[in-house]
Formats: structure tokens, sequence, C-alpha cells
């Protein structure tokens, strides 16, 4: 999908991201809030809310939602990418009066999302990971998503301290950019500590397929991998079935510490109410729908999971300092003289993506180190 978003409406998106995220405290906007009838607002999950994983973290999200002042909360969880979605979606519109819509699942967009925005144009619609696109795409549609790729780096970092083989892996569903951005930052953050650490990646075929990801995760634990990151919808299985083989883990999502907790070193993190207490006040102040909202680690979209026990001083230190680098918005993943596993360049030599780069929305290659294909 080509994306014409310009640069100049980009960055005052990010403006705006960056002023709602300063001023999303209840206390910013709760007066107001308060006087205004209350905002019924639509969360649509994919899978279970407590899947330790992409549904749970919007689940978070949206129990925080519940706290907030003229904020009403309706959601359903369990709902397939097809044609389910848009009755869903219909139903909250119709018998419960929502006039704000997560949709949270990437299938969800194209076409579901599209056509009942369609029908409602009174309705905002704020979709998880998809791109809205300037000219085509409804202005009461918008899409948001997190920089977790920065958190992917780390992760990567650490697992590069841990790995005794040299050997890391990546159980992934589906090779769209968003899951390519996150294989190739955690290969980029391990080699940026060991330059000889090979990623060996398998893609499942879908987001929930707990079967696959077991059968996945012992493949590649058999081909020496140790340490273990994923993208799929649920990680539970994967650092279930890692910590059995005695493997470590960096999450993904939501928090598995708790699944393995001496096997779990860090994880990768969403905090989507950043996102969400930007849709929610824009809705409730009658502000113009966001469009476009992006934010990473400074703008507090993603954060890490607290270190595991097995974690070395050195690796703490290392991230650490990455991390810093990250928050002060000094420092790109993707930098010049980058090949893919092919040997292709696919980042000249003096060219750096920063994140907000929509190159990197259209990402589809495998870094050089990456054993796998798309």
């Amino acid at each position: 999908m080509t994306h014409s978003f310009s640069s100049a409406s980009r960055r005052d998106s990010l403006k705006t991201l960056a002023a709602l995220g300063a001023a999303g405290t209840l206390g910013a906007w709760g007066t107001a809030a308060r006087a205004q009838k209350p905002l019924t607002v639509g969360v649509i999950y994919v899978g279970p809310r407590d899947d330790y994983g992409y549904n749970q973290s919007h689940a978070q999200a949206a129990a925080e939602l519940k706290k907030m002042p003229g904020v009403k909360v309706v959601e359903e969880e369990n709902v397939p990418e097809t044609s389910a979605v848009q009755k869903t979606m219909g139903g909250m519109i119709a018998q419960d009066g929502a006039q704000l819509l997560f949709p949270t699942s990437f299938g969800y967009f194209d076409p579901h999302v599209l056509a009942v925005a369609g029908k409602n144009p009174d309705v905002r619609f704020a979709h998880c990971g998809g791109l809205w696109t300037e000219g085509k795409h409804p202005k009461n549609v918008g899409s948001f998503f997190g920089y977790i790729e920065e958190c992917q780096f780390l992760n990567g970092v650490v697992a590069a301290h841990a790995t005794k083989s040299n050997k890391i892996g990546f159980v992934a569903a589906k090779p769209i950019p968003q899951v390519l951005r996150n294989i190739n930052a955690f290969t980029l953050g391990a080699r940026s500590v060991k330059p000889g650490i090979t990623c060996h990646v398998i893609f499942t075929g879908d987001w929930s397929l707990p079967v696959k990801e077991a059968e996945a995760t012992n493949s590649l634990a058999d081909q020496g991998v140790d340490v273990f990151t994923m993208h799929v919808d649920g990680p539970k299985v994967i650092v279930e079935t890692a910590a059995k083989r005695g493997k470590s883990v960096c999450g993904y999502h939501a928090s598995q510490a708790k699944l393995a907790p001496q096997a779990y070193l860090t994880g990768a993190e969403w905090n989507w109410i950043t996102a969400y207490q930007a849709f929610v006040a824009a809705a409730q102040s009658g502000k113009p729908h966001p469009n476009f909202l992006r934010g990473g680690l400074k703008d507090g979209y993603v954060r890490m999971s607290a270190y595991g026990p097995a974690v070395s001083e050195a690796a703490r230190k290392q991230a650490d300092a990455v991390k810093a680098k990250m928050m002060a918005g000094g420092f790109d993943i993707f930098t010049g003289g980058l090949k893919d596993n092919q040997g292709k360049v696919v980042v000249p030599a003096g060219k750096n993506y920063g994140q907000t780069d929509i190159e990197l929305e259209k990402m589809n290659y495998l870094v050089e180190g990456v054993v796998g294909s798309i």
C-alpha cells in the first residue's frame, strides 16, 4: 500500500500528538469532560482480552479509559477479521450510541472499518496499525501505532548479552511491514553488541496459531537458538515453550514475566493509553479527529518490561545507554549502508531513516543477519 501522507501534515500530527500526550492527564481536560454528555467508546478485540499479548495490551488501555470522567466504554472480544467486525461496529453505534470506536486488529481496516465509516460520518474510528492516507480514506478514520521496534532493538541488545550460541530466534505471524521492522530491529540490536549473531525467523502464517507457535519454538530450539522473541497476538505459548526448553525470552505486547520469571529477560510493551487519550480528548472537545498518530519511547507509546533476574549488569548498562539516546530523540535504528539478507543495499550509505520516515512503513525485506525469507 502506498502512502501519500505529507511531511508537513505528518509533522503537524506529531506536534498534536506531543501536545495531547503532554496534556494527557485527567486534570487537563477532566473539568470540560464532566460538563458534557458521556462519550461512549467501543473497543473491539480479535482475541481474548487476557491473552498476555496484543489484545491484553489494548484491554489495559480500555481499563484506563473507564476511569476517566465523561467516558463510557463498551467492549467485545474474539471478533474475527471478517464481516463479523462490521456487525460488531454497527451494533455498538446503533445500540450503545458509540461515538468513537477502536477496532484494534490490523485486518479490520480494509474493507471493514472503511465500509462502516463511510456509512457513519459522525462516528470516529481509530484503527491500530493500518495506514490512513490523505485524500484516499475518510476524515472520520484515523490510524495509530507505536514505534515498538525501538523496544525490540533493546530486546536485541539484551538478547546478545544472554546468548551463548550466538543464535537468537523470532517467531512471527505474517511478513507485514510492522512485523519486519521488529525482526530487523531485534537483529540490528543484537548485532550492535555481537556482529556475528544470526536471527532465525519462522513465520506461522497467522496471528494466533498456538500449535504452530509451539512447533516453531521447538524447531528453533532444536537448531541451537537460545534466546527468543516474537510478534504474534498471544506470546504465551512461545514464552512457556522456550522456558520449558531452558531458553531465554524477550517478551512482546505486554509483560509475560509471570509466565516464566526466570527465563524472562525483558520485553517490548505497548502503552496504548497515550494514543487512546489523544483520540478521546479530540472527540470530547469537538476537535478534528487525529488521522495519523505515531510515537515511540519518548512519546510514551511504548515501554520496556522490567529486567528479569538473568539480565547481567553489562546488558542493563548497554541497553539503558541506548534507551537514553532514544528517549532524547537522537538514535536511528535504520542507518546507511544497510543490506538485506540477500546482499542488496536497502538503506544507502549516508542516508538514515528516522522513525517518522514513511519509507519504514513500506518495509519489505529482512536485514543482513536474519536467517529466513518473506
